[in-house]
């Protein structure tokens, strides 16, 4: 019995392999948009990789934390290169999963029967979103821990349970050994599994209903996902590696000094650039609006915001041309203008 016969009568890998090999991936002029969520995954892949090679010497408590990052940087081989690249690609990801959401709104890629996929995408943002909040501390420098503080006290504002989550999240009233521990726990562990989840089913649906073009009224023109696609997509990731390691190399990513709870916070402290935007807009909130406390009610709204956003596929069901698409499409148009222009302006503001 040959190799591909013992496989095929166990794995059935012919059928998967006649799949791909009949999938087609639609032409029109959105195609770029396409690529986006490939390259998301092949950041995520890395931070993996990345991440594994790490934590062979990272050591998650307050007195060793800072030291392991300094020896990984210092002493190891190549890994200072490995720290940086985990660095940027943590940040370039978390560009191209927000370039991925605003790119499948803008041509409506969650249309029927694709509300599970968007909702599944929207669910991954958020976790991404949430691994760079916990990744953030592990280096335990000043800038990480007094972010951290600045964002655990947002989290604890969100109006009824924000009490209890600053404690879940900090292990205590104030950000100390506990809240490593927790955050490494969370960074490493429960996040990379709901990721591992949510990315599995949301990746199955993208299969199952294919990708969405910018008109589904007509068959129109396709080419094939294999070859065309998948070397295309392979190119892409060429390109994104390439631009990592210049980054990395030409701006390896610092480690900062240790972390001093008994120090003063710096002036003009500021949390990782994509929470600026919500940072700036609740320091410019009054700090009471109708009797309402400035910065529950700028909570309250983000925690709206994120609820329609996963709702988005059943609040646009019209078509292309109606009052309620064009609305929708203004709404999208301004909340891109608004994060990029209040994160430029918290960065040129103090």
């Amino acid at each position: 019995m040959s190799l591909g016969t013992w496989l095929e009568d166990r794995l059935k890998w012919r059928a998967a392999d006649d799949f791909l090999r009949h999938k087609s991936v639609p032409i029109n002029r959105h195609w770029y948009v396409y690529y986006f969520g490939g390259i998301t995954l092949f950041l995520f892949i890395i931070q993996v990789v990345t991440g594994l090679l790490l934590l062979m010497y990272y050591r998650p408590t307050a007195e060793a934390a800072h030291e392991s990052v300094r020896f990984i940087m210092a002493k190891v081989p190549f890994g200072w290169l490995v720290r940086s690249i985990h660095s940027w690609a943590a940040n370039l990801m978390v560009f191209w999963v927000f370039a991925h959401m605003f790119g499948s709104f803008f041509v409506r890629a969650y249309r029927r029967p694709r509300e599970l996929t968007w909702m599944s995408g929207a669910l991954l943002l958020f976790l991404t979103v949430g691994f760079g909040f916990t990744g953030y501390l592990l280096p335990w420098n000043t800038l990480a821990y007094f972010a951290t503080k600045v964002g655990t006290e947002i989290v604890g504002a969100v109006p009824g349970v924000g009490h209890f989550l600053l404690v879940l999240l900090r292990g205590g009233e104030d950000v100390t050994q506990a809240t490593l521990s927790r955050f490494f726990g969370i960074h490493v562990a429960i996040l990379p599994a709901l990721m591992g989840i949510i990315l599995a089913l949301h990746l199955f649906l993208v299969q199952l209903h294919g990708m969405s073009r910018a008109d589904e009224r007509g068959p129109g023109r396709a080419y094939a996902f294999v070859p065309q696609f998948v070397l295309r997509e392979a190119i892409v990731w060429v390109i994104t590696i390439g631009v990592l390691a210049a980054l990395a190399v030409l701006l390896p990513w610092p480690v900062g000094e240790k972390a001093d709870p008994l120090a003063p916070a710096p002036a003009g402290i500021k949390p990782e650039w994509y929470f600026v935007f919500m940072f700036q807009t609740l320091k410019l909130i009054p700090s009471h609006v109708l009797g309402i406390e400035g910065e529950r009610l700028g909570i309250l709204g983000f925690t709206l915001a994120a609820l329609v956003l996963l709702a988005v596929p059943m609040l646009d069901r019209g078509d292309q041309k109606t009052r309620a698409r064009r609305i929708a499409l203004m709404i999208g148009v301004f909340a891109v203008l608004y994060m990029a222009g209040m994160t430029i302006f918290g960065y040129l503001v103090p």
